[in-house]
């Protein structure tokens, strides 16, 4: 039987120092280079705690404020929306959209 390992990068002292010190620069919307994000990327996409923190600093960038008690919890379990930027107005949307370009068989079930 095959034993599922999953592999979380380790951080060193300086590393996780220097994520830090960028992520801190996000947060407060200061300048940060290609290299620097390059950087921070390839650390979140082995890394979940880096991964959580480049979350809570692109919230923190755009402010998004929980609007409520369910918010705000959801924003301390790191369950509101995966990408900040990616926002939907709820009254814009349409069922209809949601199967637009579906087979055809998808409406006769």
């Amino acid at each position: 039987m095959k034993r599922l390992v999953l592999f979380e990068c380790m951080l060193s002292r300086d590393q996780r120092l220097r994520i830090q010190e960028i992520l801190e620069r996000v947060a407060n919307n200061q300048s940060v280079s290609l290299e620097e994000r390059i950087y921070v990327h390839k650390f979140a996409d082995r890394n979940q705690t880096v991964a959580t923190w480049l979350l809570r600093a692109r919230r923190k960038q755009q402010k998004v404020q929980p609007q409520d008690g369910v918010d705000e919890l959801l924003q301390a379990l790191d369950l509101g929306p995966s990408d900040p930027d990616l926002t939907h107005p709820s009254e814009d949307e349409d069922l209809g959209d949601w199967f637009r370009g579906a087979p055809s068989w998808l409406g006769r079930s």
